[in-house]
């Protein structure tokens, strides 16, 4: 591959550990699979899987890189035999099942969306992981249509405010819970319909009070636990709950009755380990219903803060204080 370095700098620790795991080493630049193209990243998305992966409790799915990140944006330098449109050159961002913490890193073209000029590369780094996540729970799995009340819990986590944008443009009426008065505030600033304060709020009792007794749709829920049970209160008959991480616990007890006698749906689903032809149909989809709302400008994920790669302590550090609205960004300048 013309002009493209044998080795790249990248964060691939070889044990569990803290934040001061994740150090800049050099590892070979990825060959390409007919069906990739290889990305120069300037840009990585941090998430929650990635803080479980470098702890030891979430191992990359098999075939994927060691190197954590689960989106990039950067500029298309390669592509495979097999890829039958031309992306050279072109700036794209990517949904990956790993290695975003790098200068390079190589993913299925059907997992690719193009970075309009609406999007600086900062903000495209930060979208696919929420857009898909928050795309095929709320509205595959749990059916979310116009008109609909949900209820998001961690409103200001990158999922929170992807599903208050999104709820937004797709005219539901976005309930969220949040751990404090002002990220209460944030999520409405951002366009939330209600925000509740759990710390000192039932929001089972709010949400109740909120819509006048009927329940919500939908529950998108990460925390899991004694959540479970509490959540099925918030549900209107016919309800669905989407489960997408198990933050609080990964057991409950709930009331199978209740489920029957209001007709519940119970779902929910991991992207990660998902294959390249499932997320490349998530991707199509995408281009063709969201993607002109983020060309006009009407949808950017919400950025709290960007840090170089050799400060991806201090990032994950940040996101586990849980003090963050929005999305956490490494850059490769």
């Amino acid at each position: 591959m013309d002009g493209i370095p044998a080795t790249m700098r990248a964060i691939d620790p070889d044990a569990a550990g803290g934040p001061e795991v994740l150090r800049v080493v050099e590892r070979p630049v990825p060959m390409l699979r007919p069906d990739e193209v290889l990305i120069r990243v300037v840009a990585a998305g941090v998430n929650r899987p990635d803080v479980l992966q470098r702890k030891g409790g979430y191992a990359p799915p098999p075939g994927a890189p060691s190197i954590p990140g689960l989106e990039v944006s950067g500029t298309v330098v390669a592509q495979g035999l097999d890829v039958d449109f031309e992306l050279m050159g072109q700036p794209v961002c990517a949904l990956l099942a790993g290695g975003g913490y790098a200068e390079y890193v190589a993913v299925a073209a059907g997992q690719v969306l193009p970075v309009p000029h609406a999007l600086s590369m900062t903000e495209a780094a930060a979208l696919p992981e929420t857009l898909f996540t928050v795309w095929t729970n709320l509205f595959e799995r749990g059916y979310a249509t116009e008109g609909d009340t949900v209820l998001v819990h961690g409103g200001t986590s990158g999922i929170g405010t992807m599903a208050i944008g999104l709820g937004s443009i797709f005219g539901l009426e976005v309930i969220v819970t949040a751990g404090s008065d002002d990220k209460c505030a944030a999520a409405l600033k951002l366009g939330a319909a209600h925000a509740i304060n759990y710390k000192t709020e039932d929001f089972v009792e709010r949400v109740a009070a909120i819509t006048d007794g009927k329940g919500c749709a939908v529950v998108l829920d990460m925390v899991g636990g004694d959540y479970l049970p509490r959540n099925l209160k918030c549900l209107a008959e016919d309800g669905r709950h989407v489960s997408i991480a198990v933050q609080g616990g990964p057991t409950a007890t709930i009331p199978i009755f209740d489920i029957m006698r209001r007709r519940l749906t119970l779902t929910g689903s991991t992207l990660r380990p998902r294959d390249s032809a499932f997320k490349s149909l998530v991707a199509d989809e995408l281009h063709r219903t969201v993607w002109p709302h983020v060309e006009a400008g009407r949808l950017k994920p919400v950025l709290d803060r960007s840090f170089p790669l050799a400060e991806a302590p201090a990032a994950h550090a940040r996101m586990e204080a849980g003090d963050h609205v929005g999305k956490i960004v490494l850059t490769m300048e």
